[in-house]
């Protein structure tokens, strides 16, 4: 689903819809804490799957929860970010970079959210 792009992030494709009745972005629980888990933990004890992914569509970041109602492979994004981006039909399968592990800590501690 992901592959190593950059020093900061992984690239891969989805499809990009509305999230009807949601204020965050949402990807399916499963897969949220499949990726939580290869690309966040460190296996160094009991750790978090629940933590927020911080995924970047064009200019904007943002941080991404796992919601069980999300369909496979589908990155359901608010309203105001769908508005920031150039996503003009959805839904509509986009390129999606995923922060490493570093990357969105460092971008959580930005928007005042520490890991």
């Amino acid at each position: 689903m992901f592959e190593r792009f950059s020093r900061g992030y992984y690239v891969g494709r989805l499809s990009i819809e509305p999230a009807p009745d949601a204020d965050r972005a949402l990807i399916q629980r499963t897969t949220h804490e499949r990726l939580n888990r290869e690309l966040y933990t460190t296996d160094e004890g009991i750790e978090r799957t629940d933590l927020p992914l911080v995924m970047k569509l064009e200019t904007s970041h943002f941080a991404v929860h796992g919601d069980d109602g999300v369909p496979r492979d589908t990155l359901w994004l608010p309203e105001s970010v769908l508005a920031e981006s150039r996503v003009e039909a959805p839904p509509t399968l986009r390129e999606v970079f995923l922060a490493k592990a570093d990357r969105a800590a460092q971008l959580l501690r930005f928007a005042g959210r520490a890991v």
